[in-house]
């Protein structure tokens, strides 16, 4: 895996992750095709890779089942890798996972993503639903493990599942006399903590850490990550790809108010109220308690917010103090425009140095 990228003057490959948010005023069908209209804009300007994550409950994202709409992005796309960062596994049977990403692979051979996560991906209440019980969590490195088993059809011998298949898988191919491809589904291991930088490790794959979800600790987690990497069939050197938040707007006050938006959703989640990307004109109206607006303010200020060149140059600030080797713009705001916006300036900004 190497970090190439078709922006000349970037050292590190440039990705996209599009949580299909849907804001106040937009329903799911739009905000839908604005996803697929991304995608290909995002092949379109050279990105490497564009992921959609799962979420639940959540009025501001319409990617309860981001398998289904990669599903539809294998035919509006031609080039670009596809994948979902990231299922969350545990409100998953593994075996159910391998047959949908087998199906994607089958779609769009060579171009699909699996990043796996073991947040739920919603409220208490809506995990509960998902999940049926609370070991869930705890349970994550034995499902990832049962997964990579039902993709490679390789359970040891005396193993409870070695006689079930993932359909399509190698198992398929091999009793319809057909070839199977040496590879299927990356797989990567998607977190924010010491916990999956060491799983990602021991399992030799690559590693993806949510940087837009707030403070926290990337140094230490990259550190283990690196340093206790178990080269394996899939990967021989760690790789590292890093998320954040991003808005762009040729107007930088632009791209602040819509950043608000997006960190007024992570107060009202916060407050135990639905997250849904208001206006930011709504959202200038709201009169804040003296903690709340710190805690907006901290939330606008972890987007990458502003101009091209000034998101492009944050983009080069988070490289030189992570060394990753792909940086994925979690596109953001109430406006699906700024999103657009976003992935061409970032584009314009990296190609522009390369001339």
């Amino acid at each position: 895996m190497t970090a190439h990228t078709a922006f000349g003057s970037a050292p590190f490959a440039l990705s996209v992750l599009d949580n299909a948010f849907t804001g106040v005023g937009q329903t799911a069908h739009d905000a839908l095709q604005e996803v697929v209209t991304l995608a290909q804009r995002a092949e379109r300007r050279g990105y490497r890779r564009f992921w959609m994550s799962e979420h639940h409950a959540m009025p501001a994202a319409s990617t309860s089942a981001p398998q289904m709409m990669l599903a539809a992005l294998t035919r509006e796309t031609e080039r670009i890798r596809l994948g979902a960062g990231g299922v969350m596994l545990p409100n998953h049977a593994p075996l159910l996972i391998a047959e949908q990403f087998g199906m994607l692979e089958a779609l769009a051979p060579g171009r699909i993503d699996l990043g796996l996560g073991r947040a739920p991906g919603t409220d208490a209440a809506t995990a509960a639903a998902l999940r049926r019980h609370h070991a869930a969590n705890d349970e994550f490195p034995q499902q990832v493990d049962e997964l990579i088993g039902f993709l490679s059809d390789d359970f040891p011998d005396g193993h409870p599942y070695r006689h079930v298949h993932a359909v399509p898988g190698p198992w398929q191919a091999a009793q319809n006399r057909v070839p199977f491809p040496s590879v299927g589904p990356d797989l990567w291991i998607l977190g924010s903590s010491p916990h999956s930088a060491q799983l990602a490790a021991r399992l030799g794959r690559p590693y993806a850490f949510a940087l837009q979800f707030g403070d926290a600790d990337i140094t230490t987690a990259l550190r283990l990550y690196r340093e206790n990497f178990r080269p394996s069939v899939a990967l021989a050197e760690p790789y590292v790809l890093v998320s954040v938040s991003a808005a762009a707007h040729d107007d930088a006050e632009e791209a602040r108010r819509q950043a608000t938006s997006s960190a007024m959703a992570m107060l009202r989640m916060f407050t135990r109220q639905p997250f849904a990307l208001l206006p930011p004109e709504e959202v200038a109206q709201y009169s804040p308690t003296p903690q709340e607006r710190q805690v907006l303010e901290a939330y606008t200020n972890n987007v990458l917010h502003g101009t091209g060149v000034e998101v492009g140059a944050a983009l080069e600030r988070l490289h030189a103090a992570t060394a990753a080797d792909e940086l994925m713009l979690v596109v953001t705001g109430h406006s699906r425009e700024i999103q657009a916006r976003t992935v061409d300036l970032v584009a314009d900004h990296f190609a522009a140095g390369s001339e």
